[in-house]
């Protein structure tokens, strides 16, 4: 989704160039998260408080579009320097309105720029803010939901009821007023060198810089005890909206230098600073004269009474390509390393043991529970779908699997006794979360699958795994759905660690998790070979994907892969119904992959693959290397290693992802970055 970036220096000096630099690097670190314009907003020439000016320039397309423009500006001058100074920046992936520079953020309040600010989410309620501000005079000069935020900060600053009213205070009673997920920064011509952020629903985290060591490793947060009732008491009212800064992160006395980086990622951070807050919903974080406070409207029960600064273990390498052409084709091939990762310290290959540090102090009400529902979107959800077959053989628990949006689409039942796994490489997918809270609400056990430390879902769930597979920039996702895949079979393997009748089998799968990253590796080692096959269905308008069993899921998955990055058309099939329909579109024009492997379901495999082969279809076969019966029917054969049946789905759907980035770069597409879609989902 979009992505914000904001950097304030105090009393550290920085020319605008400088700036510019900072605010433009740190939108390129967020180029992968899906955009279709950028803009940013800093402070114009002048020099006099009375008459601070902000300047806003926006483009469509790429940031390298929107860096060019900066340079174009007749005023400002780069060589100026700041000591103290606030910008902000932003990519927009459209939501309200066609992709366009009036429509792209930061989104002001007026003409003269008093209040702009950045948004990520959608405001659900803002037709009618929109039809309330015009009704009061305000002209609206784009299509999007973010422009009534400006709009009606504005007002409110015009209708305060005191002079000295804080900025923060303006946000608070903003925020009151908006329905729908949001990540925001304001900036203010009213308020120069102050910055206020605030989230609900949307990621949103804050790094601190600073040449001094900092005085705390917590931050208190502040709250109202009023809320205006009396508006006749203004001295009442003045007191209630001030914050109480005394408890910060420097104190105003010392005047300490320092930068704050506001970002709805991580990466775009990291090469500045380790050290950063994440903010919660409906936290309000004020930077004035340095200093950094967190607030709250209101006390709700089983809140932190502050907020720790973490350090990132996130290294600048991680993001980077290196070699490669693309961050996807990177972390194809990080895969031995990210599944070694995601078992490193669980997994005990010596006692066959597996400990997952983030349930343990739950296992047994787990043990107790009604069913599993495990919950999730996209290729989360094949996650899910690709491990059901093992957690129900294990556990002998029932297991639903739900995709988020569909779920919270009916009054599924959900009890007490159910635990609902809620599963998503961001942590922020805001149908997950939606469902999350639905499940909460009705008293049911909930488990987080993320990559993403600190994200939304991490925090709110009772408890949870951390699938470790490193920071993941490619849209389509690769590495991190391997990781969950390995990371519900440790679940599953930790469930059953009692069941003497299944040991011989637990004891199985413990023996592939170790051969993993090696088998991993032999499976890259094909890649000219699917690269052939690439060259051969590049032009392609559509591709079909079929197998069954342990397999189906890496159909679906495969198929979704083929659909994000190459733009054509692919489907998922489940072999067990190709006669229920889908045989239809076989002939000898239609390229079809199977997967075949030697499972339980190898020979109902084989008689699909024969109805394929009697109506002329040429399928590319993925099968096991030892298998001269199945290769012997291929127009061509993609040969892996055997695993175990439930760990096979892991390698099979390698060859399906490097297949699809080569189809992409021979199609000429932009593999990291496909059109319309981003990498963390955070509107339904």
């Amino acid at each position: 989704m979009c992505g914000i970036f904001a950097y304030l220096n105090y009393r550290v000096p920085r020319t605008r160039k400088e700036i510019f630099e900072t605010l433009i690097k740190g939108l390129q670190r967020l180029e992968y998260r899906g955009y279709d314009s950028a803009g940013v907003a800093v402070d114009g020439l002048s020099k006099e408080p009375q008459n601070n000016h902000i300047c806003l320039i926006k483009k469509t397309g790429k940031v390298k579009a929107l860096d060019e423009e900066l340079y174009k500006q007749d005023n400002l001058n780069l060589e100026d320097e700041l000591e103290t100074h606030f910008g902000i920046a932003h990519t927009r992936w459209a939501t309200h309105g066609v992709p366009s520079a009036v429509n792209s953020h930061p989104h002001r309040s007026d003409k003269n720029n008093e209040f702009v600010v950045i948004h990520n989410g959608i405001i659900t309620n803002y037709k009618e803010l929109k039809k309330y501000l015009e009704k009061k005079g305000y002209v609206f000069e784009s299509e999007t939901d973010t422009e009534v935020i400006p709009k009606l900060i504005k007002y409110l600053y015009d209708n305060r009821e005191v002079s000295d009213i804080s900025f923060s205070s303006l946000v608070e009673r903003v925020i009151q007023q908006l329905e729908g997920a949001f990540a925001l920064v304001f900036k203010s011509t009213h308020f120069p060198g102050e910055a206020v952020a605030t989230r609900r629903g949307s990621p949103l985290l804050i790094g601190v810089r600073s040449e001094s060591k900092l005085s705390t490793e917590q931050i208190p947060i502040q709250y109202n005890n009023g809320h205006l009732k009396d508006e006749n008491n203004k001295e009442n009212a003045r007191r209630s909206r001030r914050l109480d800064s005394t408890t910060s992160l420097h104190s105003v006395c010392d005047r300490k230098a320092v930068e704050y980086y506001f970002a709805s990622d991580a990466s775009a951070i990291i090469e500045h600073t380790n050290k950063v807050i994440y903010l919660e919903d409906d936290d309000i974080a004020a930077v004035s004269e340095g200093k950094l406070s967190l607030h709250r409207i209101k006390r709700v029960a089983g809140d932190n009474s502050s907020r720790t600064i973490q350090t990132l273990q996130m290294e600048l390498q991680q993001i980077m390509k290196g070699n490669f052409k693309a961050f996807m084709q990177k972390e194809i091939f990080e895969q031995p390393e990210s599944v070694v990762n995601t078992m490193r310290g669980r997994v005990c290959f010596d006692s066959n043991t597996v400990v997952l540090g983030g349930l343990k102090d739950h296992l047994k009400e787990i043990k107790r529970c009604r069913r599993l529902i495990m919950i999730g979107c996209g290729t989360s959800f094949h996650a899910a779908v690709a491990t059901r077959q093992i957690l129900e053989e294990l556990t002998e628990l029932p297991v639903m699997v739900e995709l988020a949006s569909d779920f919270l689409d009916r009054y599924t039942p959900v009890f007490r006794d159910d635990v609902c796994f809620f599963i998503s490489q961001s942590g922020e997918t805001a149908d997950s979360l939606m469902a999350l809270r639905y499940c909460k609400d009705r008293g049911a056990l909930t488990v987080g699958i993320t990559n993403t430390v600190g994200s939304s879902i991490s925090r709110e769930t009772d408890c949870g795994v951390h699938i470790n597979a490193g920071p993941e920039i490619g849209v389509a996702s690769t590495k991190a759905y391997t990781s969950q895949y390995v990371s519900l079979i440790m679940f599953a393997l930790m469930m059953s660690e009692d069941r003497i009748s299944l040991q011989n089998r637990r004891q199985e799968i413990i023996n592939g998790l170790q051969a993993l990253p090696s088998q991993i590796k032999e499976v890259l080692a094909v890649d000219d070979k699917i690269k052939d096959i690439a060259d051969e269905l590049y032009q392609q308008r559509s591709l079909l994907v079929m197998g069954r069993g342990f397999n189906y899921a890496t159909c679906l998955e495969g198929a979704l892969k083929i659909k994000e990055i190459t733009y054509m058309h692919s489907e998922g099939i489940l072999a067990g119904e190709l006669k229920h329909g889908p045989l239809a579109l076989v002939d000898k024009h239609m390229p079809v992959i199977m997967i075949v492997m030697k499972d339980a379901c190898y020979t109902k495999c084989q008689n699909a693959l024969q109805q394929v082969t009697a109506r002329q279809g040429r399928p590319i076969i993925i099968c096991c290397q030892d298998d001269p019966e199945t290769i012997k029917s291929a127009y061509k054969a993609i040969e892996l290693p055997h695993t175990v049946d439930c760990l096979q789905g892991i390698l099979s759907v390698i060859p399906l992802q490097l297949l699809s980035f080569h189809l992409a770069v021979l199609r000429g597409y932009d593999v990291d970055c496909p059109r319309n879609l981003a990498k963390s989902v955070t509107v339904e």
